[in-house]
């Protein structure tokens, strides 16, 4: 099978180029102009834009045991819709993720329903060290330490433990970073003033900026002192952004960081509107917090653009504060809002194709992936980005049926998502057939 991309405009590896991309056998066989038409399955891509598929590092897929959420088949599939064609899922699953026999129960779900590439991450706790040194660095993504407590209450507490891990592992370490203490002691003192029903407009102060950075920085202390390979998630706080380095290429970092879409696109000012909606851990926080990481993304302290795609069902995230779980599905939107915040001025296409496809590929040593190039797999994706459309109850993908975004106008919009050289979304439609593959790494 051939499939021929014709007139493209390519954003890859800092460049913006027209060209022509033909896919063999699922790989990327050549990129040129004007390649011959002859045998080939033509998909005329004038006025729009090719990107490589965009590598989502973290996302909460919620399979197995809390499928009324999300099943690794839905969130996939709203996944391709959004142009995110790999990810990585997270170990709070019931049962967690936390011994080799549950891993590989989870690929074997994913191998028989997940419509992207998928790998997963092995969970840390206080007393599973020697399960973590069985984890082979060759077929898994890596180890996740919730160093705050989550859903799924996997806290990694003990300090002789963690020490014990970042001494000891080869496997890339990614942290949930908050202080447990601070924000328990917050929360009592709100709960003592409203009880159960505290506003939401308080979140983060009680997962508030301390809390973040002591988190933060002990990790990367620790990392430090051990020479653990450790990548920090979803930052939200500008202080935090003072950790990390940039005057070195990623290739060379020991120590990096991430940041997510919520992050970079509310601010504690939309608390009002949206609510729960918008309750994520860590919070949601101020506008200069914003400033501040989009400063750090653009000037390469912050090394990624991910989702936390966390889904919970519309009427668990409608009770009250202490009963409202954190998180929210962005999958299928996380592409269309950097794209608008390239439209906004905030970000060149180069540099938004770098942070979420190029750097997480070079990050975690995805093989084949996160790139445009002769040799690597097509996972390609599709953007017209003169195409307006509104986030609506009709159009969105996710198993619980809403989206934070609901009734904003993006003006861009995913036309097509390739798998493995499968055309699997077109302009609007599922092709059917699934052709996701298990990421390896170069490790």
């Amino acid at each position: 099978m051939k499939t021929l991309i014709k007139n493209a405009t390519a954003v890859n590896e800092f460049r913006i180029s027209e060209t022509d991309v033909l896919i063999e056998n699922g790989m990327i066989s050549r990129i040129d102009r004007d390649i011959d038409t002859s045998g080939c399955t033509v998909i005329d891509a004038e006025g729009k834009y090719l990107f490589p598929g965009v590598i989502d590092d973290q996302v909460h897929f919620r399979e197995p045991g809390l499928t009324h959420k999300a099943t690794i088949a839905s969130e996939s599939r709203a996944a391709i819709a959004g142009g995110i064609t790999s990810y990585i899922e997270m170990p709070n699953t019931n049962p967690q993720t936390t011994t080799i026999e549950k891993l590989e129960e989870k690929f074997a779900i994913a191998a028989g329903t997940s419509h992207a590439n998928y790998s997963f991450m092995f969970g840390g706790t206080n007393d599973n060290l020697e399960e973590v040194l069985r984890v082979d660095p060759k077929s898994c993504a890596g180890l996740k330490l919730f160093l705050g407590s989550s859903t799924g209450n996997m806290l990694v507490d003990d300090e002789k433990t963690l020490e014990n891990i970042f001494s000891s592992t080869p496997l890339i370490i990614s942290a949930h970073c908050e202080d447990e203490a601070t924000i328990k002691a917050n929360l009592e003192k709100y709960k003592a003033e409203y009880g159960d029903d505290i506003p939401v407009k308080f979140h983060p102060a009680i997962r508030s900026e301390e809390a973040c950075y002591l988190s933060s920085s002990r990790a990367v202390a620790l990392a430090e002192k051990t020479g653990a390979r450790l990548h920090v998630f979803h930052l939200s706080t500008a202080r935090e952004t003072g950790l990390f380095r940039n005057d070195i290429p990623l290739r060379e970092k020991k120590i990096t960081a991430e940041v997510c879409i919520h992050h970079l696109w509310f601010s504690d000012e939309d608390y009002d509107n949206k609510g729960t909606l918008i309750k994520w851990n860590p919070a949601v926080k101020t506008s200069a917090d914003r400033k501040g990481l989009w400063q750090a993304l653009l000037d390469d302290s912050i090394d990624v653009i991910a989702t936390d795609h966390a889904p919970h069902t519309l009427e668990e995230k409608q009770n009250v504060y202490t009963g409202a779980p954190s998180g929210g599905p962005l999958v299928q939107h996380a592409l269309t809002a950097m794209l608008e915040t390239f439209h906004q001025g905030k970000i060149s296409l180069e540099k938004m194709v770098e942070k979420m496809c190029h750097n997480p590929a070079v990050l975690f040593q995805i093989s084949k992936r996160g790139f445009i190039r002769e040799g690597y797999h097509a996972d390609l994706v599709l953007a017209d980005l003169d195409s307006p459309n509104t986030v609506g109850r009709n159009n969105i993908w996710y198993k619980c049926g809403w989206s934070p975004f609901e009734g904003t106008t993006f003006r861009s919009a995913v036309t097509h998502t390739f798998v493995n050289g499968n055309l699997v979304f077109d302009n609007g439609k599922f092709t059917g057939g699934r052709h996701a593959m298990r990421l390896e790494f170069d490790r």
